[in-house]
């Protein structure tokens, strides 16, 4: 298969946007670079007493609708140019759900699995000693993502706090609810995506009881799973994969159960009933709905002539390259891009940070219901922009995102 560098991807994207928007140079230099990168190096005290040197990163993308926003990678094969691509997406994503904030994401070059809770927490706190004097819950608030959680954060924003000498829950977001995360944030990601799916059902006329598959049995795969039945109304899930492998049962699986073997046993793979199949060959199964939660560019010009998903939710970050893009559009196929599909996190994450700033916090079905009201307004203006437009709705989505940036960036007078 291919390979790709994300970031050129994501440059390419805005590069789509910026003609159909008729930008000028300046604003599209402008938004196809950081504003800011920092480099970290990272001395970490290990359990055998050696020190270790780790890599560390943070991008802020752009600042121009509000602070930086977007999560902190724990990853060994992490590289600045991934770090760059997620930024920029994050900043047509908090845009596209029109939230005032901007985009950011950070990392360090490590294999968690190899570490100890100690080692972890030393490299968390260590992290944030580097990064302190450049976040702040009005220059940049980061979040979990990859191989990190609400421990995570938890750690972090304790180590800032001891750093600024004061009380900043808000700092970080997606943290335990003890220390002033929000209710509804662990399935926020994919809540807001299946509500996508269920908006898209309604305009395309698909049927959202049928069948349909998960790529990426993680925390968003495993949600997407349960709440395509509670938000939808039903649905047969008929396959799902992991790292470690693809299952597949034409009859369907419970959802439920299935997700109590994946936590039980750390993998999908030997659930009753299944079939194992090749990662490859989930993606071509005869789904309707499609729900890709794993890692970039599954979904590339080598395969994308053989799916038949009629709907293609993206709970993944850039699962979809772009001459795929081309080629599913070109079948019919509606890919619901990831800066829209997976933006319920980002939005559960805005809304934590405000609660936090008034010390004041809501009910869950408060947050699921301002969630939903949310997703769909964004689902709703980016469909508009497909018909306007008649564009994809990746593209669709970028214009929204881009249009609304560089506006800001306007009347701020950069460019």
């Amino acid at each position: 298969m291919e390979s790709y560098n994300s970031f050129t991807t994501a440059k390419r994207q805005i590069s789509e946007a910026a003609k159909i928007l008729n930008l000028d140079e300046a604003t599209l230099q402008l938004l196809s670079e950081p504003q800011r990168e920092f480099t970290f190096s990272l001395h970490v005290k290990m359990d055998n007493g050696k020190t270790k040197i780790f890599r560390g990163y943070r991008i802020q993308y752009n600042f121009a609708r509000g602070p930086a926003k977007g999560g902190i990678r724990f990853h060994p094969d992490e590289t600045i140019d991934t770090i760059r691509a997620l930024a920029c997406w994050m900043t047509w994503k908090t845009a596209v759900v029109d939230l005032p904030l901007g985009g950011g994401k950070g990392g360090i070059r490590c294999d968690p699995k190899t570490l100890s809770q100690r080692e972890l927490e030393n490299l968390s706190r260590e992290y944030i000693r580097a990064a302190a004097p450049f976040i702040g819950v009005d220059k940049d608030i980061p979040a979990p993502d990859v191989y990190t959680n609400p421990q995570t954060m938890a750690w972090m924003m304790d180590e800032y706090e001891t750093i600024v000498n004061n009380h900043q829950p808000g700092v970080l977001t997606d943290k335990p609810t003890q220390v002033g995360g929000t209710l509804g944030r662990r399935d926020a990601t994919a809540r807001g995506g299946v509500i996508t799916v269920r908006e898209a059902c309604k305009n395309l006329g698909v049927d959202p009881l049928s069948k349909f598959a998960v790529q990426g049995f993680g925390n968003a795969g495993q949600r997407a799973a349960l709440l395509h039945h509670e938000i939808l109304g039903g649905g047969k899930l008929i396959a799902v994969s992991d790292s470690r492998g693809a299952i597949y049962n034409p009859e369907g699986f419970d959802s439920n159960e299935l997700v109590t073997h994946k936590l039980k046993t750390g993998t999908v793979l030997g659930f009753p009933k299944s079939k194992q199949i090749a990662h490859e060959d989930l993606l071509e199964l005869d789904v309707d709905i499609l729900y890709p939660a794993a890692l970039e560019n599954a979904i590339s010009k080598d395969n994308a002539s053989r799916i038949k998903a009629k709907i293609i939710c993206e709970l993944a970050n850039g699962p979809t390259t772009p001459e795929a893009d081309i080629i599913l559009n070109q079948k019919g196929i509606y890919v619901i891009p990831d800066i829209l599909a997976s933006a319920g996190g980002v939005t559960v994450s805005y809304f934590e940070m405000v609660q936090d700033k008034y010390s004041f916090f809501w009910d869950e079905s408060t947050v699921n219901q301002r969630l939903d009201q949310k997703l769909t307004t964004a689902y709703s203006r980016v469909h508009e922009a497909i018909k306007e437009k008649k564009i994809h709705p990746r593209l669709a989505a970028m214009v929204v995102g881009v249009a609304r940036v560089a506006e800001a960036c306007k009347l701020r007078g950069w460019v």
